[in-house]
C-alpha cells in the first residue's frame, strides 16, 4: 500500500516494520503429513552407468531422485529451485554427476505453474546452480550432447498465458554460463520437443508448437506455417522445415523420437485435425514421412499428453504416453494398452543397456519396472499430491481433509490418531466426491462429509461407506457448450458450510445455492454473480482438438464464505473477477469488485473478517490472463470501498500470484497469505508482509485454516503442511521484541497419548507443550527453563549446556528420588532471536545406573493448570499454560481422578525401581571390590547368590527376575490411562515385600 504522509504515522510504521524484517521465523517449521501417494509426474529419466538411478520431475514438487530402483524417493531440489514445476531432466550420457533440469511443465492445463529457467548440478543432485533462462516459461525438453556435457539445447515452450519473446530452441556450449537463440519462429510459437541425431549431435530435429491458455479455453495449434517439424545440420546455424508426407492443414503438438540404433529412422505423433492425427514415420532422416497410424489413443489429449519414445535396441517397439499407456511392436501399425499404476501418462525412459528397466510417469507419480512393464515399483513413496482445498473435522486429534488432482478425496490424521502404532504409519480415508472437491467433514459430525466431484453435489457416509449424490439440476455437464448450461458448475465448484448451522450448504455455480437438508431440496438465493460476458462462454478447445471438462467453465462462482460473527453476510467470488456480497442472507445482493481491480481475474479467496462484520478480505489470481501480480485486497465497509494490501513494495514479489487470504480467529490484523511460490504473514492487517516459508518447500499454497492454535496449509505439488501452535505469533510482544527477552504463553495442550518412535513420514509429533522465547542476543551462559505444577512445585527443569548441569547434578544425587528432575537438552537453544522448545509433559523417571537414561522416560503429568519459568541471565519469566485430558478419555469414563490414582501409583512402583535397579548396582560392585581384596569370600558368595534375584541371566528369553519384574509393572501402569486394577495394587505389595526381604539379605 502507499504510505501514508503524516510523519508520525511514517515513523511509527517505519520502526515497526524495520522490527519484523529483522527478525526471522526460522524455529516456526511446519511438518508433512502426507499424503505419501504419488501426484502428477510429467518427466522421468535415468542413467545407464547407474541402473538404480532414476529421477523424476513433478508438476508441483520439484525434482526426486532414487538411488534403489524406485524403492525410496528424496527430492533433491528443495532450497535451490524457484519454482517446483519440471518440464524436462537430461543426465550427461558419459558423467551421471552432471544433470541439467528445465523448469516448467509441457502439460499446460489451468493448474500449471510457470517455470524459472534451466538449473545444472555436477554432483548427482546435491547442489544446483540457476544457470539462465529464467523468462522463457514452459520447456519441453532438454538434451545433452553426448560428446560434450557442456553443449546442451532446451526447447522453449514460452509463456503459457501470453506471446513472449523468450521462446524458441536456445543452446549453449559452456554448460550454461552463455545461451544463444539458435531459432524462433514468432512469440506466440514455442518448442514441444527436440532430438538429436545418434552418431552426429549437429544435426537436430525440433517440433514447433503454437500453444496458448487462458480461463475459458485451451488454444493447442495453428496454421501449418506456426507449426510443424524443423531440423537443422550444422548444430542450430541453419534450419529447413520437414514437409514431405506430413498434414498439410492445421498442425498442434508434436513429440519427436528418434531410433539410438537405427539414426535414419524419425517418428513424430502430431496432433492435426480428423484423420491427419497420429504417427508419422521417416526412413530418411526426415526427407519423407509415412502415415502410419491415426490410433486417437495416440493424442486424444494432446495439450496435456503426446509423448513417444523407442526401444533404444529396436525401432519396431515404440511406446505412446497419453490415456492410455500403449505399445507397438511392429513399428505403430497396431497398439496395445499396458497396464499403470495409474492413468494420465506423461513420460517414459528405458535403460539402453537392458530396456526391461524403464521408469514411467503419470498423473499418479513415477513407477519403475525391470521387467518390460510387468510389475512396477509403488507410488506410495513419493509425496507429490496436488491438493485443492484444506479443511479440517474436531475429531480428537483432527483430520485433514482434501482432494487430490486425478485421483481421490482423502482424509489423514494431523498427528498419529491412536497411542499405539508404528509412529511413521501412514492412514488414509476416501471419504467420497473425487479428485476436485472441495469436501467438508460435517462440524460436530465427522461421520458425515459434504462434497463436490466436478460440480456435482453429494454427501459421504462413513458409517456405511455410501456417497449419496443430490447434484443441482441433476444433469451431467461434461462435453457442454457453457451458454447452453442451466447451471454452470467449475470442476472445483466451491461448497460452504454456514457457521451458524452445520446443515446449511451453500455451493455456487453462476448462482449461489443453498440446501439445508443435504441436498435433498436446494434453493437458488442470488441472481448471476459473474461477469458472464458472451465471447467467453464457448467450446473449449482450439483450433483442433475439443477439450470441454469443466475446468475451463468461466463465468461461475469460485470461492463462498459466511461472515462468522453476523448470519446472513455471505461473499462471493468468481473466477471472472466479481464480488459480491449479501447482508440479509441472499434477498438482496450487491455486486462490491474492487474498481481498480483489473477485470477477469479468478477470486481464488473471500473471507470475512471474524472482528468487524462489515471487513473482508480477498485473494485474486489474474496468472491465466498472462499477469502473475498478486491481487490481496481490503475492504472495512461491506465492499463500498478497497484497498489493495499487496503493493510492489510491501513484502510479497510482484510475480508471486494470490492464492488464499485468512484472518488469524485470535488477533486481528494478523494475516496470512498463500501465493503461488510460497507463504507470507502480516502484522499490521496487510500495510507489510513478511516471507513466512521457513522450511516450506517452493510450491503454490492452495488453502489456509487455522484450528485449535495449529496453521493448515494445502499445496499443489506438497500434500498437506502443518506449522503446530501459532501463540506466539498472536502475542502482541511479537510487534515490540527489542533488547528485553520474552516468554510467550504457551497454548493449551491436549494430553495426548502417542506411540514410540517409527519413522519420518508422516511427521507426527509426539505430545509435547510448545514454548518459543524470543532472546535479544545469543546468550553463551545458557537459559534454563522450569516446569511448575499448579501449586508451584518444580516437575522438571531444563538446561541448555553441560555446565549447568553439572552444577545441579550433586544437588540432583543427594535428593534421590525427590521430585527434582534436571536435565540437559540441546535443543533449548540460546541463539539470538525466536526460539522454540518442545516440553514432552515428562516428569521424572527412576534412577538408571547409564547417565544417559537417568530419570529419562517418566510419566506424563496430568491435567492441570502448569507454569513455563524461562530464565536467562538471572532474569526470569512465568507464563501458565493448560494440559487438559484427551476428551476420547471422558467419553470412556475414565475421569481425572481414575488418572491420579494411578500417576500414584505408579510413582510408587517407580521409587521402588529406582531402589531396586541401585541395590542391583550395589551389590554388582561390592562383588567386584570383594573378587578384587578377597577379604570375606563368606559374603562374597552370599552376593553372588542374591544376585540373580536382581538380575537377569544372559542369553535369550531368561526368566524374568526381581528388577525386571517391577519395570515390567512400571510399564503396566505407563502405558496407558486407566483406573489401576486391584492386580496391579496387589502385585506392588509383593513385589515391595520381596524387595525388603532381599535389601536385608544383602546387608548394604
Amino acid at each position: 500500500m502507499a504510505l501514508q504522509l503524516r510523519s508520525f504515522y511514517f515513523t511509527l510504521s517505519f520502526f515497526v516494520t524495520c522490527a519484523l524484517v529483522a527478525q526471522d521465523f526460522k524455529a516456526f517449521e511446519y511438518r508433512t503429513i502426507g499424503p505419501s501417494r504419488g501426484g502428477r509426474v510429467t518427466t522421468v529419466t535415468g542413467t545407464p552407468m547407474l541402473p538404480g538411478t532414476f529421477y523424476l520431475g513433478a508438476t508441483g514438487g520439484g525434482v526426486w531422485k532414487t538411488d534403489d530402483y524406485g524403492t525410496t524417493w528424496n527430492n533433491v531440489s528443495d532450497g535451490y529451485f524457484k519454482t517446483p514445476s519440471i518440464g524436462a531432466i537430461e543426465v550427461a550420457v558419459n558423467d551421471p554427476n552432471i544433470v541439467y533440469v528445465g523448469t516448467g511443465s509441457d502439460g499446460i492445463r489451468s493448474n500449471i505453474i510457470e517455470g524459472k529457467g534451466v538449473y545444472k548440478s555436477i554432483d548427482a543432485g546435491k547442489t544446483w546452480e540457476h544457470i539462465g533462462l529464467e523468462n522463457v516459461g514452459q520447456i519441453g525438453a532438454v538434451e545433452i550432447d553426448p560428446t560434450d556435457h557442456n553443449t546442451v539445447w532446451v526447447a522453449a515452450i514460452g509463456n503459457a498465458f501470453k506471446p513472449n519473446s523468450e521462446r524458441g530452441i536456445f543452446k549453449t556450449t559452456d554448460g550454461g554460463q552463455h545461451w544463444e537463440k539458435v531459432f524462433f519462429v514468432s512469440d506466440e510459437v514455442g518448442f514441444a520437443d527436440l532430438e538429436l541425431l545418434p552418431g552426429n549431435p549437429n544435426v537436430v530435429y525440433a517440433a514447433a508448437w503454437k500453444a496458448r491458455r487462458t480461463p475459458w479455453t485451451i488454444d493447442s495449434g495453428g496454421e501449418n506455417s506456426e507449426g510443424g517439424i524443423y531440423k537443422s545440420i550444422n548444430g542450430g546455424k541453419d534450419w529447413i522445415k520437414l514437409e514431405k508426407g506430413l498434414p498439410k492443414g492445421l498442425l498442434g503438438k508434436i513429440d519427436l523420437a528418434v531410433s539410438p540404433v537405427d539414426s535414419r529412422i524419425l517418428y513424430a505423433v502430431i496432433e492435426a485435425p480428423g484423420e491427419d492425427r497420429g504417427l508419422y514415420k521417416s526412413v530418411d532422416q526426415g526427407k519423407s514421412f509415412t502415415h502410419v497410424s491415426d490410433n486417437e489413443d495416440l493424442v486424444n489429449r494432446p495439450f496435456y499428453y503426446t509423448n513417444i519414445e523407442l526401444d533404444p535396441t529396436n525401432p519396431d517397439i515404440i511406446y505412446s504416453n497419453a490415456n492410455p499407456l500403449v505399445k507397438s511392436t511392429d513399428g505403430g501399425k497396431t497398439w496395445k494398452r499396458m497396464s499403470v499404476p495409474h492413468g494420465d501418462n506423461h513420460d517414459i525412459w528405458l535403460n539402453p543397456n537392458n530396456p526391461d528397466l524403464l521408469i514411467q510417469c503419470n498423473d499418479g507419480g513415477a513407477n519403475v519396472s525391470h521387467n518390460g512393464g510387468k510389475t512396477w515399483s509403488t507410488q506410495f513413496n513419493q509425496p507429490t499430491a496436488e491438493i485443492y482445498q484444506v479443511a479440517v473435522d474436531d475429531q480428537y486429534p483432527y483430520w485433514v481433509y482434501g482432494a487430490q488432482q486425478d485421483n481421490t478425496t482423502l482424509a489423514i490424521p494431523s498427528r498419529a490418531p491412536t497411542a499405539t502404532g508404528t509412529q511413521g504409519t501412514q492412514m488414509m480415508m476416501d471419504v467420497g466426491g473425487c479428485e476436485t472437491g472441495p469436501v467438508i467433514p460435517m462440524p460436530g459430525n465427522h461421520y458425515i462429509v459434504y462434497n463436490n466431484c466436478k460440480g456435482r453435489f453429494s454427501v459421504y457416509s462413513k458409517k456405511t461407506g455410501m456417497d449419496r449424490e443430490y447434484s443441482i439440476g441433476a444433469s451431467n455437464i461434461y462435453g457442454h457448450n457453457p451458454k447452453d448450461l442451466k447451471y454452470r458448475f467449475q470442476r472445483v465448484a466451491p461448497i460452504h458450510v454456514s457457521p451458524f448451522n452445520p446443515e446449511v450448504v451453500y455451493m455456487g455455480s453462476q448462482y449461489l445455492h443453498k440446501t439445508n437438508n443435504g441436498g435433498q431440496q436446494w434453493e437458488t438465493i442470488s441472481p448471476d454473480l459473474t461477469a458472464n460476458e458472451p465471447d467467453k462462454q464457448v467450446i473449449s478447445g482450439n483450433p483442433i482438438t475439443r477439450d470441454i471438462t469443466g475446468e475451463e467453465y468461466y463465468s461461475t462462482l469460485y470461492s463462498i464464505r459466511e461472515s462468522k460473527i453476523s448470519q446472513g453476510v455471505i461473499w462471493t467470488g468468481s473466477n471472472d473477477g466479481v464480488i459480491s456480497v449479501t447482508k440479509d442472507g441472499g434477498k438482496t445482493w450487491k455486486n462490491v469488485t474492487p474498481k481498480k481491480l483489473p477485470k477477469g481475474g479468478r477470486v481464488e479467496s473471500v473471507e470475512p473478517s471474524q472482528f468487524h462484520p462489515a471487513k473482508a478480505y480477498v485473494a485474486v489470481d489474474r496468472h491465466l490472463l498472462g499477469d502473475p501480480k498478486p491481487y490481496f485486497y481490503k475492504t472495512e465497509n461491506y465492499g463500498e470501498s478497497w484497498e489493495l494490501i499487496s503493493t510492489d513494495s510491501n513484502g510479497i514479489p510482484s510475480d508471486y500470484t494470490a492464492r488464499v487470504l485468512r484472518e488469524d480467529p485470535v488477533r486481528e490484523g494478523l494475516l496470512y497469505a498463500g501465493t503461488e511460490f510460497g507463504m507470507f504473514v502480516s502484522f499490521d492487517d496487510g500495510k507489510t508482509w513478511k516471507e513466512f516459508q521457513q522450511n516450506l518447500p517452493v510450491t503454490p499454497i492452495t488453502d489456509i485454516i487455522l484450528f485449535r492454535g495449529d496453521l493448515i496449509l494445502s499445496t499443489m505439488g506438497r500434500g498437506f503442511w502443518i506449522l503446530d501452535n501459532v501463540t506466539a505469533l498472536q502475542d502482541k510482544n511479537m510487534d515490540q521484541l527489542k533488547d528485553e527477552p520474552v516468554l510467550f504463553k504457551p497454548d493449551n495442550t491436549i494430553r495426548y497419548r502417542t506411540p514410540w518412535g517409527g519413522g519420518d513420514f508422516p511427521n507426527y509429533p509426539s505430545t509435547c507443550v510448545v514454548i518459543d522465547y524470543y532472546l535479544p542476543k545469543e546468550v553463551k551462559e545458557g537459559v534454563s527453563l522450569q516446569i511448575l505444577d499448579g501449586q508451584g512445585k518444580e516437575v522438571a527443569t531444563i538446561v541448555s549446556d553441560s555446565t549447568q548441569l553439572e552444577s545441579t547434578e550433586e544437588k540432583v544425587e543427594d535428593m534421590g528420588l525427590s521430585m527434582t528432575f534436571v536435565y540437559l537438552d540441546s535443543k533449548l537453544e540460546t541463539k539470538k532471536g525466536i526460539n522454540r522448545f518442545q516440553w514432552d509433559l515428562r516428569q521424572k523417571g527412576p534412577w538408571d545406573k547409564r547417565k544417559g537414561r537417568r530419570y529419562k522416560g517418566g510419566p506424563m503429568v496430568l491435567p492441570g493448570t502448569y507454569t513455563a519459568k524461562l530464565t536467562v541471565d538471572g532474569q526470569s519469566f512465568e507464563k501458565p499454560f493448560e494440559v487438559l485430558i484427551d476428551p476420547k478419555l471422558e467419553e470412556e469414563g475414565i475421569s481425572l481422578s481414575d488418572m491420579e490414582e494411578q500417576l500414584a501409583l505408579q510413582q510408587k512402583v517407580m521409587d521402588l525401581l529406582s531402589d531396586a535397579r541401585k541395590l542391583q548396582d550395589d551389590v554388582e560392585e561390592k562383588i567386584k571390590k570383594l573378587e578384587k581384596d578377597k577379604t570375606d569370600e563368606t559374603q562374597l558368595e552370599d552376593l553372588k547368590k542374591l544376585l540373580p534375584q536382581l538380575k537377569n541371566e544372559e542369553g535369550a528369553y531368561p526368566q524374568q527376575m526381581m528388577v525386571a519384574q517391577i519395570s515390567y509393572l512400571n510399564n503396566i501402569l505407563g502405558g496407558s490411562d486407566k483406573k489401576p486394577g486391584e492386580e496391579e495394587k496387589e502385585r506392588y505389595q509383593e513385589l515391595l515385600s520381596q524387595f525388603n526381604q532381599l535389601k536385608q539379605k544383602a546387608g548394604i
